[in-house]
């Protein structure tokens, strides 16, 4: 295995990863949808409803409760979810959150398990935060 391979593994080990439904059900219950996707990824593939969409270079800034920078969302103790394309960036983004004090996880399989599940997305506009 290599090196990502092990990191990979690492941050997976600690979270509890969801399911494209399990993850559509909690964010209708109250956790927050994070879609970290680049630009040209959410125009390909569509608009999570009901994301936010952060930036990965500025992720833990906005999603720490006790940063200055953060959302006003990022309240302490509200679950974060965060999705990617693949599922791969966001393990390692939910891991990264958690190690701040963040309840947060991932979905397997990203947004493409999202498609794929036949949950809805939608056009846009994105909620984007910056």
């Amino acid at each position: 295995m290599n090196e990502i391979g092990r990191l990979l593994e690492s941050a997976r080990a600690g979270l509890t990863r969801l399911t494209p439904e399990q993850a559509h059900d909690a964010a209708k219950g109250g956790a927050l949808l994070i879609d970290t996707r680049t630009a040209a990824q959410r125009a390909r593939q569509g608009e999570l409803p009901g994301a936010l969409v952060i930036d990965r270079t500025v992720l833990e800034w906005r999603l720490d409760p006790t940063s200055p920078h953060r959302i006003p969302e990022a309240a302490a103790g509200v679950p974060v979810i965060v999705l990617c394309r693949q599922g791969y960036s966001s393990s390692l983004a939910a891991a990264s959150l958690r190690s701040l004090g963040v309840d947060a996880t991932d979905v397997i399989d990203g947004v493409e398990g999202w498609i794929a599940a036949g949950l809805a997305l939608h056009a846009g506009p994105a909620d984007i935060r910056e």
